[in-house]
């Protein structure tokens, strides 16, 4: 694989706005020490303070899977570079990386994922040494200091997962995935249903009174809480 180069910039708005508004960069990646304005799922901001956290976007070819799949594989790689014994960071559907503390789950990192030609533009946002306090949120964050994970190098993660993600092959499994086969969940619109598996293409299969339901994104939460 050819070697991406890396952008390391002080302060800028969202890593993901950054490599979208510069196609002229191709195949690159960017890593910003302070976000303004980084972005999460369903545009929620990612909150963030100076020094505390991995914001990082790379733009790799397309690699001909489906976009969950995608984020859900590139979500792996970064599970098996920050815990390489694969014992505590697990994958929340459909793209979180959480971690069990005491009887619930915890979320450490997300990531992002979107289609610009032949460009995917993939943006990881992981607490490295501190956690925002967010209220409402049915899984609070937590940070790799929190667990006890070992703080990475940023510029060395990020030239790892550049050279990962250009392939998005099948990477490690994480400790656990949650949901597991049998969990009660309830999805966003009021749904609610038994999970019945993950599928190939990164969905989710449920089991709800109408019948077989695959979700392919959405925020969910445990009916009974996850542990």
């Amino acid at each position: 694989m050819s070697a991406l180069r890396l952008l390391r910039i002080q302060e800028l708005d969202s890593t993901q706005t950054y490599v979208r508004s510069h196609p002229e960069l191709g195949f690159c990646g960017v890593l910003g020490d302070v976000q303004t304005a980084g972005r999460g799922r369903w545009g929620n901001r990612w909150e963030s303070e100076a020094g505390t956290g991995f914001y990082f976007s790379a733009a790799v070819p397309e690699p001909g899977l489906p976009p969950g799949l995608a984020m859900q594989r590139a979500m792996l790689h970064a599970a098996r570079r920050l815990d390489p014994a694969g014992t505590i960071l697990g994958l929340k559907w459909p793209n979180d990386l959480v971690a069990r503390l005491g009887s619930g789950l915890v979320k450490v990192g997300g990531i992002l994922g979107e289609m610009q030609g032949e460009r995917l533009i993939l943006g990881l946002g992981i607490n490295l040494t501190a956690a925002p306090k967010l209220r409402g949120r049915a899984i609070p964050a937590a940070s790799l200091a929190d667990l006890g994970l070992e703080i990475p190098d940023r510029e060395a993660l990020a030239a790892a997962l550049m050279e990962d993600w250009q392939g998005l092959c099948e990477a490690r499994e994480p400790a656990f995935r949650w949901p597991a086969q049998g969990d009660a969940i309830r999805w966003e619109g009021g749904g609610q249903g038994i999970v019945l598996g993950w599928e190939e293409d990164g969905r989710l299969r449920i089991a709800n009174a109408t019948g077989v339901q695959r979700l392919a994104g959405g925020e969910i939460a445990g009916i009974q809480p996850p542990g």
